[in-house]
């Protein structure tokens, strides 16, 4: 969502143009970036922790983002927390996410349990960038990112309880301790 409304983010943070597409290329290169360190991390640090930690992250900052957007604060916070959302999405959910889906489901379903999976997983975004214009409009940019950290809040909480770690086992074993309750 910051991607495709960066302009938008940003102009109501109060950059100019100019401004705007330098932060875009940052954005850009913040991305890049935090994905190769989660190539790297995803297996050292696992996939629960990485996708817990992440989305409580989002939670902070759009939260924060709320926070600054609602007492009109601009400028440089308003960068570093969008950047910092960025980090956070790239270096947790945009990488683990995939990986788990990818290893959750029984072998003798995974392709079609991938394929609801994944068409799910960009029904969400389809919904996630086309409703940011009504919501921004109707709760403003505060509101929008509260609801934003409300919703990563009741994520982090599904996933707590339901996710179980899947790293440094086969597709065997997790298939195994699934069915057993055990993972």
């Amino acid at each position: 969502m910051i991607f495709n409304y960066a302009q938008e983010i940003f102009s109501a943070a109060g950059y100019q143009v100019s401004d705007i597409l330098f932060n875009i290329v940052v954005t850009g290169a913040v991305n890049l970036i935090f994905t190769l360190l989660a190539l790297a991390a995803i297996d050292r640090f696992g996939r629960r922790t990485l996708l817990l930690t992440g989305i409580f992250g989002l939670v902070v900052i759009y939260g924060t983002l709320g926070v600054l957007y609602h007492f009109h604060l601009q400028g440089i916070p308003m960068l570093v927390l969008v950047l910092a959302a960025i980090a956070c999405y790239a270096m947790s959910l945009a990488p683990a996410t995939w990986v788990v889906i990818a290893e959750i489901f029984p072998n003798r379903i995974r392709a079609g349990a991938m394929s609801i999976a994944v068409t799910a997983l960009w029904a969400a975004c389809f919904v996630l960038t086309s409703t940011f214009p009504l919501l921004n409009e109707a709760l403003g940019a505060a509101g929008t990112f509260w609801t934003y950290a409300i919703i990563c809040l009741a994520g982090f909480l599904f996933l707590y309880f339901r996710l179980p770690e899947t790293g440094r086992k086969s597709l065997e074993e997790i298939e195994t301790s699934m069915r057993a309750g055990t993972l």
